[in-house]
């Protein structure tokens, strides 16, 4: 992987009370995007915010804003993040009989698809679809939570996934969402991540969230490599 690694924080991990400070602050310390998780209580077990938030987001700030929808029927509310601002929809495959469908849908919009897979999905359910694909977002973690530990064998996973989309899709981001630190970034990006989702690690940093970012990237950045 001679690209640089990009990083999105995941506002899931910041404080809401000071959002458009903390979105600032990482705006300003570098980050690639931003990364929205939406979570509606029944695909996984939490409950948070909808297209006015997306909405929110994009008048404060210019960085793409990656939209995870971690909810059940993501179809019907497409056509809404996309027009709250999401420059990027991902869905799940676990509960999607028509994915094919759901990502053309995703790319009408005028914006790019993603598929996630859960830890416990096995990469090859997203080899029917890679082709139409812009991303494929590997969950380290069981959605639904932020704070959780890196599932270790999630980084065979990476590597799979990164051998299909360098046969199928070479132009395919592989993105890592859950659990990443300062202490695994750089084995996960070796392990063939091109985007790394980052919440806690990033805004919940003793020296606040533009540190904690610049930390993560001093980890997966070679001293011959650009930022």
């Amino acid at each position: 992987m001679t690209d640089k690694i990009k990083i999105h924080p995941s506002l899931l991990a910041a404080d809401y009370t000071r959002i458009g400070e903390e979105i600032k602050a990482v705006e300003s310390a570098g980050a690639d995007g931003l990364h929205l998780d939406v979570m509606d209580g029944q695909f996984v077990p939490n409950l948070n915010f909808g297209p006015p938030m997306v909405s929110a987001v994009r008048r404060i700030t210019s960085l793409p804003l990656d939209v995870h929808l971690m909810i059940v029927d993501p179809d019907r509310y497409v056509q809404a993040f996309v027009e709250a601002g999401a420059d990027m929809v991902t869905v799940h495959i676990e509960n999607h009989p028509h994915i094919h469908r759901t990502v053309q849908h995703i790319k009408q919009l005028g914006v790019q698809a993603g598929v996630a897979i859960n830890p416990g999905t096995p990469v090859r359910a997203v080899s029917e679809i890679i082709d139409e694909l812009d991303l494929v977002l590997m969950m380290s973690v069981n959605p639904g939570w932020g704070g959780q530990q890196f599932i270790e064998h999630t980084l065979r996973k990476i590597g799979e996934a990164r051998r299909l989309i360098d046969v199928a899709n070479p132009g395919v981001t592989l993105s890592v969402d859950g659990g990443i630190t300062a202490n695994n970034a750089s084995l996960i990006s070796s392990a063939g991540a091109s985007l790394l989702v980052a919440g806690s690690s990033v805004f919940a940093a003793v020296g606040g969230p533009a540190s904690g970012l610049r930390t993560l990237r001093d980890m997966v950045t070679p001293a011959t490599q650009g930022t």
